[in-house]
C-alpha cells in the first residue's frame, strides 16, 4: 500500500532500493521474578553478556575498513566506555538481588533512568547523546537474549538496499563502508545524532525522526528516500516511482554540472566578488571543503573534539586537530570557534546542571568561567595559527565585558607561549558570532574591539522568536523569515559594512539558496555553509544581478505580511 512519512533529512540526495529491517531487541523485554537460588546464576548472566558485547566492540575497532571515517574509532570507544560505566554496569547487578528480576529488565529499567537524566539537558547535541547509552543497552540486550547484531543481507546489489531501523547505532554503521548500503531511515533520532554524522561523512540519503517507519515497513518493500523534501514513500505506485526516477537522473545530473564550478570565481553578473566558505566539525571535512572549491573553513566547530569523554583534551591533543585542518588548507583561512557547549557534566565541572543551559552557562560563559580550560584551547588555536590563516571565534558575545575578557585572555595565552618560546602569529585575527538579538542591537560596542562579525542565524532565530527548534510542539514556529529576524540580519550586515568589518553568515541561512539573493541584497558577500551547499551557493551567485535584488530585498524588508513576503522573495528568486 502506498504512503509517506516525513522526517527530518540529514544527508541529502534520492535513492530508491528495498527495505532490510533491523530488528531492536529493546522494543519487547519481559518481566519475570528469579529464584532466590538462581540469583547468582543471573548476576552472572548479566556479568557475561557485558563482556560479550566488548568483546563485540573490540573485534569491531580491529576491523574497522582503512576507508572508514576515522570518527568510527571515536564512536567505538565512546560506547566501550558507556559499558565500563558503574551506573550502567553495576546499579542493575543490586537491582536483579534486591527485587529478584531478570537481567533484561534490570538493564532497561536502569537504561531508562540514565535517559532521562539526558532528556532534561536543553542542548541538542548532549541531549541526543541519550541515544548512545539506548545504543550499548541494545547490544548488551542482544547478547542476553542471544540475538545477532546488524544482519549482513545476502543481495546481489547492496546500494539497492535502504536499512530500516528503530535506530542504529554508529558501532553498527561500520557495516555501512563495507556493504555500500543505498541510504538508510531510523525512527528516532535528529540532526545532530552521531548517526546523522557518519550519514553525512558517508554521502548517502538519509532521514531520521520518522517515529513508526519500522513498525510499518515490510522487508524487501519498495522504498524511495528522499533527503531532498525529508520524504520517505512506501511501495509507490508506478507513476511516482517514475517520477521519482527522473528526479534521481537529474539530481545527478545537477551534482554533476555543478562540479564545473568548483574552480570559477564566485562573483555576481555585474563583477562584484563574494566568498563562499565552508563549515566543518571535524578535521576530516576538510577533503570535502577542498572537493567544493571553498575559499576556506568559515567556520570550525570545536565542540566534538570535548564530547563524550572523562577528561578535557590536552592542549597538545587540541593543537594537533587544529594544525591539521590550517595545514591542509594550503595557505586559506580557518576561522576556529572556541568552545560552544552547555553546563554539563560532560565536561565533569562542579555544580548542579543548570535548569535550562540554552540560557545558562554556555558558550563564552563557560569558558570565561573555567579560565584554565580556555587558555588551553586558546594556546592550542595560536600554536595552530604558525601553520596557516587561522582565526579565533568567540560564541554567543551579549556583553562588552565579555569580549574584554576574552581578549585579555587571549594576550596572556600569547604571553605564556612566548616565554615557551612556541612560535604564533602574534597579529592574529579575534572575532565574535552575533547569535543574541542583544549583540546585533549593540554591534558598535563590539565592533571598536574585534576583527570581524560571524551571524550564527541558527541561535538568531531561535533566541529572537523564542522558538526551540528541537522541539517537534513548536518546531514549525522557527521561522527565517520573520520580519523581526530579517530586520536584525539586515540590520547586523549593513552596519558591519558601513564601518568596514568584515561580516559573514556561517547559519544554516547562508546555505540555505531560496535566502542568497535576499542575503546579498542585504549586502552579505561572505557565506559560509556546509561544503555540500557550496556549489549550488555558488551557483546562484553567478546568475545575481545586484542592482536588480537590491531593491527586492529592501522591499521585503519593509514588508510585514508573511504572505507579501514569500511572494516577494519568489520574484526575487524568478
Amino acid at each position: 500500500m502506498n504512503f509517506v512519512l516525513h522526517g527530518s533529512s540529514v544527508s541529502s540526495g534520492i535513492t530508491i532500493g528495498y527495505a532490510h529491517l533491523v530488528s531492536s531487541a529493546r522494543l519487547e523485554v519481559a518481566h519475570y521474578e528469579i529464584g532466590a537460588d538462581a540469583l547468582d546464576a543471573e548476576v552472572a548472566r548479566f556479568d557475561a553478556a557485558f563482556v560479550r558485547a566488548k568483546d563485540e566492540l573490540g573485534a569491531l575497532g580491529e576491523h574497522i575498513p582503512p576507508d572508514a571515517p576515522p570518527e568510527f574509532a571515536a564512536f567505538l570507544n565512546l560506547h566501550r566506555m558507556i559499558l565500563e560505566d558503574s551506573s550502567l554496569s553495576h546499579a542493575p547487578r543490586a537491582q536483579i538481588r534486591e527485587q529478584r528480576c531478570n537481567a533484561e529488565w534490570a538493564l532497561v529499567q536502569q537504561m531508562e533512568k540514565l535517559v532521562a537524566q539526558f532528556e532534561e539537558i536543553d542542548d541538542p547535541y548532549l541531549r541526543e547523546r541519550r541515544l548512545d547509552i539506548q545504543q550499548v543497552v541494545e547490544r548488551v540486550l542482544k547478547a542476553l537474549m542471544g540475538g545477532p547484531g546488524l544482519a549482513e543481507p545476502q543481495i546481489e546489489d547492496e546500494r539497492k538496499r535502504i536499512v530500516v531501523a528503530h535506530d542504529l547505532a554508529p558501532a553498527d554503521m561500520a557495516l555501512f563502508k563495507r556493504h555500500h548500503f543505498g541510504g538508510f531511515v531510523t525512527d528516532l533520532g535528529g540532526v545532530t545524532s552521531h548517526t546523522a554524522i557518519l550519514a553525512r561523512s558517508l554521502a548517502i540519503p538519509a532521514l531520521v525522526g520518522l517515529h513508526h517507519a519500522r513498525q510499518m515497513i515490510r522487508e524487501n518493500e519498495l522504498l524511495i528516500v528522499d533527503g531532498l523534501q525529508g520524504v520517505l514513500v512506501v511501495d509507490p505506485d508506478p507513476i511516482v516511482l517514475g517520477e521519482y526516477q527522473l528526479r534521481q537522473s537529474q539530481h545527478e545530473l545537477e551534482r554533476q554540472k555543478l562540479k564545473r564550478l568548483r574552480s570559477t570565481p564566485a562573483a555576481t553578473l555585474d563583477g562584484t566578488p563574494v566568498e563562499l566558505f565552508a563549515n566543518i566539525e571535524l578535521p576530516q571535512d576538510i577533503d570535502e571543503v577542498l572537493e567544493a572549491g571553498a575559499q576556506g573553513v568559515g567556520l570550525f566547530r570545536t565542540e566534538f573534539l570535548f564530547m563524550n569523554r572523562k577528561e578535557l583534551p590536552s592542549e597538545d591533543e587540541q593543537f594537533e586537530y587544529y594544525r591539521q585542518v590550517a595545514s591542509a588548507l594550503g595557505g586559506r583561512p580557518v576561522v576556529i570557534r572556541t568552545l560552544d557547549l552547555g553546563a554539563d557534566k560532560t565536561l565533569h565541572m562542579d555544580g548542579e546542571p543548570m535548569p535550562n543551559p540554552a540560557l545558562g552557562l554556555r558558550a563564552i560563559r563557560l569558558s570565561l568561567a573555567e579560565p584554565q580550560m580556555f587558555l588551553a584551547q586558546l594556546r592550542a588555536i595560536l600554536r595552530a595559527s604558525h601553520h596557516g590563516r587561522v582565526k579565533i571565534l568567540l560564541p554567543m558575545v551579549a556583553h562588552v565585558h565579555e569580549v574584554e575578557q576574552a581578549l585579555a585572555l587571549v594576550k596572556q595565552a600569547k604571553e605564556q607561549l612566548e616565554e615557551r618560546g612556541a612560535p604564533f602569529d602574534r597579529a592574529i585575527d579575534v572575532g565574535g558570532m552575533v547569535e543574541i538579538p542583544a549583540a546585533a542591537l549593540a554591534l558598535p560596542m563590539f565592533m571598536r574591539r574585534l576583527h570581524f562579525l560571524s551571524l550564527g542565524t541558527n541561535d538568531l532565530i531561535q533566541y529572537t522568536l523564542a522558538i526551540d527548534r528541537t522541539d517537534d510542539a513548536v518546531a514549525h514556529l522557527y521561522d527565517p523569515l520573520h520580519p523581526a529576524v530579517l530586520h536584525l540580519v539586515a540590520h547586523t550586515i549593513q552596519t558591519a559594512n558601513r564601518a568596514g568589518v568584515p561580516v559573514a553568515v556561517c547559519g544554516e541561512m547562508a546555505g540555505d539558496l531560496a535566502l542568497t539573493r535576499l542575503l546579498l541584497g542585504f549586502g552579505l558577500r561572505n557565506f559560509s555553509m556546509h561544503p555540500s551547499q557550496l556549489l549550488a551557493i555558488k551557483e546562484r551567485v553567478l546568475r545575481t544581478n545586484l542592482a536588480e535584488v537590491q531593491p527586492l530585498a529592501q522591499r521585503v524588508l519593509r514588508s510585514g505580511d508573511p504572505g507579501r513576503t514569500r511572494e516577494l522573495l519568489a520574484k526575487l528568486n524568478a
